[in-house]
């Protein structure tokens, strides 16, 4: 248990790693080398529908995945994730820039280019993710022994926290040495956190080398194997047709409950992290100091909730947290334009905190919620399509609120997100009794 805790836990951290460098660098710096041309709100939502193009691949990345998942075992699908997420992310890191080379190369940048081969890589990186968190609480969950798998399904939920604090952290490190605002951290200061991610993603294989297949799947494999063909019973060959068929109310009704907790997330990360350099005028180093303490906030908080929710169920927890977060995302905006650096803090400590409250739960419930012939897909998909409503579209939203009729406004429609999570999460029926074997 502790092998496969650690290798969930690494896998997720690396993973997420990657993810939220691209949301950093959308924040800081990806406008003025990719969108060049744009005035500063064009170029910001230019960049921020880059970073959305992730969230609308991760379906199609839970339903690919999820059917070798379900079909040749969660441990060989979780090393191809892996794989294709370090490819695209060291390749953005070596992508020249519309009017900027890279490392000597195209000096003169390489035009259309940049964005289109940009928006590519992040669609590959949406894609990887999208069969990643699927399969990395599948692994823990289904070692768990009845009882614990809050506690074991915590391990991979920490792998954002964790990523959450490295790319804060590689970021300001780059900051500090090459300057916050110098010639040298937009043209390749920015790119050393991406290059980086190769050596994680060694580790990662390693380390997930070393797990064997969960036994839930050994066990359906055994069961297949010991049924004749005349009494097996007549399942689709693609998991997500029978995922759709015959659980498709808990699919949209997981969506709806996540969907708080993603909007709170890429609000407190990606889009706060803008909103703290470019409109509260603080500084670069500052907003990222303070998403390295966030980032403990948010690790501490989900642990605790995990925790929680095998005492008390996920249901319960989950609700907490969408019930906290429709008064504090309508406070969240006045207190972030009081202005000054503590009035940033306690935005995004409060932010990060009240979601890592329903994320430590979720990794227990949704692989409790689907039957293990279509765990890995219905799973995948359930949590995806909460991003697209939760994830893609608010910082997209945003951005033109803010700049017309005011940032109140993002928080209404972040409470409008609130109230649909606690309608749909009232919906679900309490899950951590429930046996998960074959």
């Amino acid at each position: 248990m502790r092998r496969v805790a650690a290798a969930s836990s690494i896998g997720t951290t690396i993973e997420f790693y990657d993810f939220f460098i691209f949301g950093t660098a959308a924040a800081l710096v990806f406008p003025a080398v990719f969108f060049p041309s744009a005035d500063p709100v064009a170029g910001t939502l230019a960049s921020f529908a880059t970073f959305a193009v992730a969230f609308f691949a991760r379906p199609v990345g839970a339903i690919l995945f999820g059917h070798f998942g379900d079909k040749i075992g969660r441990k060989r699908t979780l090393v191809w994730t892996l794989l294709i997420m370090g490819f695209a992310t060291v390749g953005i890191g070596l992508l020249p820039g519309y009017e900027t080379g890279a490392f000597g190369l195209f000096e003169g940048g390489i035009g259309i280019w940049a964005p289109i081969l940009l928006v590519t890589a992040r669609f590959l990186q949406g894609f990887a993710v999208g069969g990643e968190w699927a399969g990395a609480t599948l692994l823990t969950a289904e070692y768990a022994p009845q009882g614990k798998r809050g506690m074991y399904a915590m391990f991979p939920q920490l792998g954002p926290a964790f990523a959450f604090f490295l790319s804060s952290a590689t970021f300001l490190i780059a900051s500090l040495t090459l300057g916050t605002t110098s010639t040298a951290f937009l043209e390749y200061g920015w790119r050393i956190p991406f290059i980086l991610s190769f050596a994680l993603v060694a580790v990662g294989l390693w380390v997930r080398l070393a797990v064997a297949e969960t036994p839930v799947f050994r066990e359906k494999l055994e069961k297949k194997a010991a049924t004749p063909a005349a009494d097996a019973p007549a399942v689709n060959k693609l998991p997500f047709l029978d995922a759709f068929r015959y659980q498709s109310k808990e699919i949209f009704i997981a969506a709806g409950a996540l969907a708080s907790l993603f909007s709170l997330f890429y609000m407190g990360t990606a889009f706060m992290t803008n909103y703290g350099v470019g409109t509260l005028n603080l500084s670069r180093n500052y907003v990222l100091a303070m998403g390295m303490v966030a980032a403990v906030f948010f690790g501490l908080s989900t642990a605790a909730s995990a925790l929680w929710s095998d005492r008390i169920g996920r249901r319960k927890v989950i609700m907490v947290s969408c019930g906290l977060a429709i008064p504090w995302v309508l406070v969240l905006f006045p207190i972030l334009n009081m202005g000054g650096p503590l009035a940033f803090a306690i935005g995004l400590f409060g932010t990060l905190t009240i979601f890592g409250v329903a994320y430590g739960p979720a990794g227990a419930l949704l692989p409790e919620m689907f039957q293990a012939r279509y765990r890995y897909t219905g799973a995948g998909m359930g949590y995806n399509l909460a991003g697209i409503l939760g994830g893609a579209l608010p910082p997209l939203i945003a951005a033109p609120l803010i700049a017309g009729p005011g940032a109140i406004w993002v928080g209404v429609m972040l409470a409008a997100l609130s109230t649909i999570s606690v309608l749909c999460t009232y919906k679900i029926l309490e899950t951590k009794d429930r046996n998960i074997n074959a």
